[in-house]
């Protein structure tokens, strides 16, 4: 008699929200987006927000949805959960959380062993506290997970991104210098590009303009522009 194995389903959602305020919410974009403009050109790097991410095939009920996770080694495209068993079983390298108002310390602790547990190389936690906003890190050293004693102008040995805690916040930059934007920050640049690239053109034009006036002067007075 053959035994049929009941299918196991691992669900795409929580049924958490995804972020606890605007905030946290805006700072969870603003950073997956920023995390993936720096492998936009490289196949082989999947970046995710709040996706199921399950290590144990068979097990639906261990999970974690990271806020941002960073992937080496597997491919881009859409996914409904990150199913570590059907992905050459390469655990995320970079996970980020942003700690709202409603992470109790144990719900942190919970996150920071299952993270430890499972193969996370960095670990960074940023909590959005109005008094305080504080930025801790972990790295795997020796199979754990070590806390990074100084964070700030620390930087990602996975991902070459530094980390700057000043008055306004956390800001992040790219190895190149340039910082994370938000998606307004984004919007502005564009359009602030916009503008001095019509600036420059219409500089062009002008100075196109102003040789012909010249020239048009210089044949009324019998002089050739060209032997000038």
């Amino acid at each position: 008699m053959q035994v049929t194995k009941e299918k196991i389903i691992y669900p795409s959602s929580d049924g958490q929200p995804m972020a606890d305020s605007t905030t946290q919410f805006d700072l969870m974009v603003k950073i997956q987006a920023g995390c993936e403009s720096l492998f936009k050109k490289d196949p082989n790097v999947f970046v995710a927000a709040d996706l199921l991410w399950y290590p144990v095939e068979g097990r639906n009920d261990i999970f974690q949805a990271p806020d941002t996770m960073v992937i080496f080694g597997r491919p881009k495209g859409d996914r409904l959960s990150y199913l570590q068993f059907r992905e050459d079983n390469i655990a995320p390298q970079f996970v980020f959380e942003i700690r709202s108002y409603k992470d109790t310390q144990t719900k942190m602790d919970e996150r920071f062993s299952f993270y430890n547990r499972y193969g996370v190389e960095e670990y960074y936690v940023y909590e959005l506290d109005e008094d305080e906003k504080d930025l801790s890190g972990w790295q795997r050293m020796e199979g754990n997970l070590e806390v990074i004693e100084q964070m700030r102008g620390w930087v990602s040995p996975r991902l070459g991104i530094r980390f700057e805690l000043g008055e306004d916040g956390l800001e992040i930059y790219k190895p190149d210098g340039q910082k994370f934007l938000s998606y307004l920050e984004l919007v502005e640049q564009i359009e602030l590009n916009r503008q001095r690239r019509q600036q420059a053109v219409q500089r062009a034009e002008q100075e196109s303009q102003r040789a012909e006036r010249l020239a048009a002067k210089l044949r009324e007075l019998n002089i050739d522009p060209d032997r000038i």
